[in-house]
């Protein structure tokens, strides 16, 4: 099985296209040298993929006939990545900032949604209560004007 598919049906990419793209990026290597779309992928290959800056390692245990589905994986490929690999994944994805910094830019789909629902409970809050008194609860004595 060509390589491009091979990691195509084994879900590493999307999309062959994606896997394709990648692999003219010398983004995947057999053994120790660059691999085009058209190599042939045998039992017992290591291939290092480099993907979301990381370095992955896979081992070829058997190929599949087509795409499959996601659970079925391990039984055509064994994990070999370096600990060290998943750890600086970890951390890269602690230190980034997922949100933007309050006072940067302008507001986000998701800043305007929460500023308009605010808003709106603020509203709903007053419009419910036009009258003070009942809304305190007085009955018109004042205990504060006692003269």
């Amino acid at each position: 099985m060509r390589i491009d598919k091979f990691l195509w049906s084994i879900r590493f990419y999307k999309t062959r296209t994606i896997a394709t793209d990648e692999i003219k990026k010398n983004r995947v290597v057999i053994g120790q040298s660059v691999v085009k779309s058209s190599k042939e992928v045998k039992v017992g290959d290591v291939i290092k993929i480099r993907k979301n800056q990381i370095d992955y390692k896979i081992k070829v245990i058997q190929i599949p006939k087509s795409r499959m589905g996601a659970k079925l994986v391990p039984l055509h490929i064994k994990d070999v990545t370096d600990k060290e690999q998943y750890e600086m994944l970890k951390l890269r994805k602690a230190s980034q900032d997922y949100y933007r910094i309050k006072g940067e830019g302008r507001p986000t789909k998701k800043d305007r949604r929460e500023m308009d629902d605010y808003v709106e409970n603020e509203n709903d809050v007053t419009s419910d209560f036009t009258d003070w008194d009942d809304f305190f609860g007085e009955t018109g004595d004042d205990p504060q004007n006692e003269d």
